[in-house]
């Protein structure tokens, strides 16, 4: 009976030792690699290249602006225990400390995928309390752009069959898939806004710099990269007459942020307002990357008076 007892004992030592060791690697009990992400764009994009073969979670809850975001212990313990991690260096700090902390070598940055670019050269006013932006800082929103997208989801692909090799066939095949997808999305774009009558593009958060660069338009940020600092009136003086003197129609506001600032630039100079949705996380149910992408499309197809 001693015997018998010492022997299950051990099994469950064994078993207990061979639990850990799979969690500690990153997949589930389900064989699924664990995959955490920072935010929307990168749960979109990591699902999509995923499919069954992954488990995702998201660090920003839904409706949540993403730029602020703080992580509770359950967080960052699941960051810890992922098989891989999919953030945007920069763009969130909290995010940024638990990764340097618990998963440097388990990470991806999709920003090392593509070019960024630099941060508008207007700064917003400073947020008392918040870290001030460093010179030559780069702008986040990369994801806006459909061209830089489809670059991250090649190298989200190539990563993930580095951690499961096993399945590195399925997701190279899905991300081609995407890839396409996002080149279409692309050419929706610059066919729509080739011929427009105006192409500045005046809003409430500096966000569109990636989207205005690939398709030649002039974002006019009333704020810059923060979406809750608020303007000077001298920058708000500066955005009425701009706006008067391009002829604008429409000036835009986001879903995750008061419109106020963009009401007051608005009854200013007599246009209308309207949502550029910066896709930071959804706020709407059934949708996702592709539709509020379109619906932003025909947004500035409309404010622009784009041939139709």
């Amino acid at each position: 009976m001693r015997r018998r007892l010492l022997a299950a004992a051990a099994a469950l030592l064994v078993a207990a030792g061979a639990g850990c060791a799979e969690k500690a690697s990153g997949f589930g009990t389900d064989g699924r690699l664990d995959v955490v992400t920072a935010f929307y764009p990168l749960q979109f994009l990591s699902e999509r290249i995923g499919a069954d073969s992954v488990a995702v979670s998201q660090l920003t809850k839904p409706g949540a602006e993403p730029h602020d975001v703080e992580l509770n212990t359950r967080q960052v313990a699941a960051i810890s225990d992922a098989g891989l991690v999919v953030y945007l260096k920069g763009f969130q700090p909290a995010v940024d400390e638990a990764v340097k902390q618990e998963a440097a070598d388990k990470a991806l940055d999709v920003g090392t995928a593509v070019q960024l670019l630099p941060a508008a050269e207007h700064e917003e006013e400073h947020v008392p309390g918040e870290p001030e932006h460093a010179e030559g800082s780069t702008d986040p929103h990369v994801w806006l752009d459909p061209v830089r997208f489809a670059a991250i989801a090649d190298k989200l692909a190539q990563r993930l069959g580095q951690v499961d090799p096993a399945r590195a066939a399925g997701y190279t095949e899905r991300a081609a898939t995407l890839h396409r997808e996002l080149t279409a999305l692309d050419t929706e774009y610059a066919t729509a806004l080739k011929s427009c009558a105006r192409r500045e593009v005046v809003t409430s958060h500096t966000a569109f710099h990636y989207l205005a660069d690939r398709y030649g338009l002039t974002e006019i940020g009333i704020t810059g990269i923060s979406p809750e600092s608020e303007p000077s009136p001298q920058r708000l003086a500066e955005v009425a007459e701009q706006a008067r003197a391009t002829g604008t129609t429409t000036i835009f506001f986001e879903t995750l942020v008061s419109p106020k600032v963009a009401e007051t630039i608005a009854r200013e100079v007599g246009a209308r307002t309207a949502v550029l949705d910066p896709l930071e996380g959804l706020t709407e149910p059934d949708t996702d990357y592709f539709s509020v992408m379109r619906s932003n499309l025909t947004a500035l197809t409309t404010a622009l008076g784009c041939p139709s």
